[in-house]
This record gives C-alpha cells, structure tokens and sequence, in this order.
C-alpha cells in the first residue's frame, strides 16, 4: 500500500536521510519512532508529498508521488502534530470546505456526520473552532484527516492533548480505523504505539536502525532470560544462596523495597528453566518469596537501546554482578542502607 525505496534528502550540506527504505502493507498500523531531528518529520513530509527528496521514490497505493501526485494524496489522510485549523469557522464550515478541497464524491452531508459521530465532536458541530479545547482541536484535525475515507492514514501525535479518557478512545479508534486502512502513526508516547501498532520502524541520524514486531525486537536485544524477585531476608544470607544456583548466570545486588524485603534480578540462558530450583532453595533456607515474575521488556527500553541514548536497557534495573563473584564494597554499602 505505501511504499518507499531509497530516499535520500539533503539540506544544504546535511544529509537528513540516507537511503529510507521500507513499506507499509494494506491494513497494517506502523508505528514511525525516532528521537527529535532523526529525520522522521522529514521522511513523514516526503511521504504525504508536502516535502520533495533529492532521490529515491514513494508509492501510494501504485501511484508515486511526484509522478502522480493529485491520485496518490487522494489516497492520504494526514494529520500533523499541528492539526491545520482555520480557528474563525465552525467545525461545519471547515469540514465542509475540506469536503470540497479534498474533491470527496461521497454524499457530503452523510458523510461529514458520520466523521463527526466517528471522532466524537457532533456536540460541537455549530461552535467556533478558537473556541473549542485542544483536545476538541485535535479531533476536528482526525476528522479532516478521514474525510473521503481514504485507504491511507499518517497520523503524527494524535492524541496530543487529549485527557486520559479521551486518549484510550482515540486508540480504540486508530485501532478500529486499523482494520480497513493502512496507518503511519508517529507518537512520543511510547505504550500508545507498544499497544496500537503492529510493526515499528526505528529512525536515528537519518537511517532505519529498526524494523520488526516488538517483541521481536525485545527478544533480539534481551539474549538471556530474566526473572524478577522480590525475597524477604537478610540480603548477605539471599544472595548467596541466589548465586550458589549453576544454572543461574547474573544476580543484581538487591534493592531494598521495604524493610526486610529486597528485589533481585536474576538472569540465565533462554533454554534454562531455573523457577523451580529457586523456590526450592530459598524455601530450605527459610526465606520467603513474595514475589516472582518474568522481566518485560517495553518499547521504552527497546527505543533508547536501539538510538544509544545515554540511559540504558537496564536504567530501572540494579546492576547486575557475576554470580560467581565476590560482594564487593558497593553490595556492602547498599546492605548497611
């Protein structure tokens, strides 16, 4: 459905994109992710044919962009960050000129209804737009965005200033829209794309560095498995008997979540199923588990592994030591916190 093939763009003396490649399939949601000036709203602007590249090429829905631009916008529904609102006219005037802009065969008056019932603003159908909340804005901004119910949508930040329950409908909807329209979602809000999209493409300094699932990607950066535990004891006493496992590879220090109750990090091989020889252990030992779960890896950690920002995959974890080592100074300060 949206194709793009080695996109180059360049401004002045700087390459802001070097040779983008990659395509959106028909009823896929992608999620677009780069760090502020990775290249994204450029690649994003080519795309929706507002910027042109110095080379390479975009397909939509088998027209080009450049080539055939009338046919293949016709086929886009955009909405940017800034969503493009004329703020003295009312939601009808403007949905009503956008109809007419955009060329829409559909029956106009049905049509602009079923938009407004879709995004819910047909309360505010008759009022000013300057008038209207940012999150009312935002919603007339998807609303011109879907007039023509156009096969391709380019969503960027579309939930930007919506309250907590407006987003989770927004999502409902992108997700809806996600079953009969090919979607390009940008968002900062890393759990918005983890939960709406079905693929994410990772942009940093001008190139793809990411394209996959995201627990494909997880699973690629994560090479060993991880477990949490929460154990009530003394750390000195729980940690050895954690390290004495053969099985296990890593144990953090241990951090103190209450008094008397301390959470490791324990790290083995994938293949290696260790719950059991834990349980057994520590229960000899006369020290409670409270807690135990696998460690999940979110599209937060994946995203700053993935562009070396300088917070770490493990940033929220304690540090992890060989098993086999020593408690040294650091460990014997943490226990006399």
């Amino acid at each position: 459905m949206v194709e793009v093939k080695n996109l180059v763009k360049n401004y002045g003396g700087k390459e802001a994109l070097k040779n983008i490649s990659f395509s959106v399939k028909e009823g896929e949601v992608l999620g677009f992710l780069g760090p502020n000036g990775a290249g994204k709203s450029t690649t994003m602007n080519i795309i929706t044919g507002y910027l042109s590249s110095n080379s390479g090429t975009v397909t939509i829905d088998g027209n080009e962009i450049l080539e055939n631009p009338i046919k293949a916008k016709s086929k886009i529904g955009y909405l940017p960050e800034t969503p493009p609102l004329y703020p003295d006219m009312t939601v009808k005037s403007y949905l009503s000129f956008m109809f007419d802009l955009k060329k829409v065969k559909l029956p106009k008056e049905e049509h602009i209804k079923n938009v407004c019932t879709l995004v819910k603003i047909s309360d505010v159908y008759d009022r000013v737009i300057k008038n209207l909340s940012k999150g009312y804005k935002q919603r007339v901004g998807l609303a011109q965005a879907l007039l023509g119910d156009p096969p391709v949508l380019i969503l960027d930040e579309p939930t930007v200033g919506l309250d907590p329950k407006q987003i989770i409908e927004i999502r409902t909807l992108i997700k809806n829209l996600g079953k009969k329209h090919t979607i390009i979602l940008s968002s900062h809000v890393l759990p918005e794309i983890q939960a709406i999209c079905d693929r994410i493409v990772v942009i940093n300094n001008g190139s793809i560095i990411a394209d996959d699932t995201t627990s494909n990607l997880a699973g690629n950066i994560n090479k060993n498995y991880r477990l949490i535990l929460q154990v009530e004891g003394d750390r000195e006493k729980v940690r050895p008997v954690l390290t004495s496992i053969e099985k296990i590879k890593k144990v953090s220090n241990g951090r103190k979540v209450e008094p008397g109750i301390f959470e490791y990090t324990i790290e083995t091989d994938k293949s290696v199923e260790t719950r059991r020889e834990i349980f057994n252990s520590l229960a000899n030992a006369s020290f409670p588990i409270l807690l135990m779960k696998n460690f999940e890896t979110n599209l937060e950690d994946i995203f700053l592994k993935l562009t070396k920002e300088t917070t770490t995959l493990n940033e929220k974890e304690p540090k992890l030591s060989d098993s086999t080592s020593n408690t040294n100074e650091e460990e014997k300060n943490e226990c006399n916190n």
